[in-house]
């Protein structure tokens, strides 16, 4: 089980890092709104991380995942209602939300 765990921090933390190099070149929220290969990029490894956060919120509880469910939820959008998502909110989200995840990541690694 803690084989489990530290393997989906691990894939929170390698997506993190790779939206981190795919947003490097990005200076604002209007650069990447019509940069349309990063958007993709960028939603995949959301993808990722939604799904490597709920598996956890399952097998571990909800202990790890209080700054995940925004991205959780976002995963759920981006699966099953792609045709509705709004780039300022995954903006917000690269933004406001992965930093302090990665350091949550980093400190249960």
């Amino acid at each position: 089980m803690m084989v489990e765990r530290k393997k989906y921090l691990s894939d929170i933390l390698s997506a993190i890092e790779l939206i981190e190099q795919f947003i490097n070149d990005i200076p604002d929220f209007d650069s990447y709104n019509f940069d349309l290969k990063t958007q993709s990029a960028t939603e995949r490894q959301l993808a990722i991380i939604g799904e490597a956060l709920n598996k956890l919120r399952k097998t571990h509880g909800n202990d790890f995942v209080e700054k995940g469910n925004s991205i959780i939820a976002l995963r759920n959008r981006l699966v099953h209602a792609y045709d509705s998502i709004d780039n300022s909110i995954v903006w917000a989200i690269i933004k406001n939300h992965l930093p302090e995840l990665k350091k949550q990541v980093l400190e249960n690694l």
